[in-house]
């Protein structure tokens, strides 16, 4: 009897937690959304106009509005927006909080193990952070590589008499993305009303790159006192390529530590499946007994703690 009231309460939570995500995602895709959403763009981040913001949050919906009045959740939206998955913070958590209690009701359900059940919901709030960091680490990439490209289209364009802003223009329309997005909106902005040098500003809000706020500090200074912009930003685009080539060639001479550190954190658990496949019953104690889970739980930390280590020895910033 227990079986079916517990499969009857696991489809209806997880039928309802489809249905809000569907809800959220139809409201995210909406026109007014993306106006309000660009419109929020254009206010610098916690000193812009409150009347905006308080019209903008009267209309959501009440669990929205709760998620985006909470710290928590603004810096994950801007952690979100660096990283372009192009999702909103209500939504990314509404997703992982829902995934964590349903797993964690299978988990606990197939095991009756509290531990276990912390355990499991704990898997998607982890899993999300790391495919930010990764997204987030892959984009600032990319956009480093295309940035130089950038630069030089706005240099040239400098040189054949047209403005910073027709330049800016053409730097979103034949740059791909993320650069290309980056520098599309900043021409929005501008023609909504915002001040080119403003505008620009803004992109480092939307992402973190070093040569993204040297390009902003540039064309800021050059507007205050003058000065061959053209030039400069050739300058800028070759310590670019300079930088990225020395990049290179640094992970050409460290691929022996990267190759050595991969093959580490994958020959013990090679192992422990060849021994479990090979003789089972050689491993079936230590995974019965508490002591051999926590034992087995102690060599898994210090795993990642090694792959940690390893991972901070062959990792050189440039």
């Amino acid at each position: 009897m227990i079986v079916p009231i517990v499969a009857l309460i696991f489809l209806t939570t997880f039928c309802a937690t489809c249905a809000v995500c569907l809800y959220v995602i139809r409201r995210s895709a909406s026109a007014r959304t993306e106006l309000r959403r660009r419109l929020h763009q254009m206010t610098p981040g916690g000193t812009g106009d409150y009347e905006l913001r308080e019209a903008l949050t009267r209309n959501a919906h009440r669990a929205g509005e709760l998620l985006v009045r909470l710290p928590q959740a603004h810096r994950l939206g801007k952690r979100l927006e660096q990283a372009g998955l192009g999702i909103s913070a209500s939504l990314f958590m509404v997703a992982t909080v829902s995934s964590a209690l349903l797993l964690a009701l299978l988990v606990g359900l197939q095991t009756h193990s509290v531990l276990a059940a912390v355990a499991a919901a704990a898997l998607p709030p982890v899993a999300g952070e790391i495919t930010i960091r990764i997204t987030t680490s892959r984009r600032i990439t990319r956009f480093t590589e295309l940035f130089p490209s950038g630069l030089s289209i706005i240099a040239r364009s400098l040189r054949a008499g047209h403005s910073l802003t027709a330049a800016i223009q053409l730097v979103g329309e034949e740059v791909s993305d993320p650069v290309g997005a980056l520098f599309r909106t900043a021409y929005e902005q501008q023609q909504l009303g915002l001040r080119l040098v403003d505008a620009l500003a803004a992109m480092n809000e939307r992402i973190d790159s070093l040569d993204l706020r040297f390009f902003t500090t540039l064309v800021t200074i050059n507007s205050d006192i003058g000065g061959n912009l053209s030039e400069l930003l050739d300058k800028l685009a070759a310590t670019i390529k300079e930088r990225l080539k020395i990049r290179r060639q640094v992970q050409v001479y460290t691929a022996q530590g990267r190759l050595s550190g991969y093959v580490l954190g994958a020959l013990p658990v090679a192992a422990f499946f060849c021994f479990n496949i090979v003789s089972p019953e050689y491993e079936g104690e230590l995974i019965k007994e508490p002591l051999g889970l926590y034992i087995l739980a102690f060599a898994a930390f210090m795993q990642l703690v090694g792959l940690m280590i390893i991972r901070k020895i062959i990792r050189i910033q440039i």
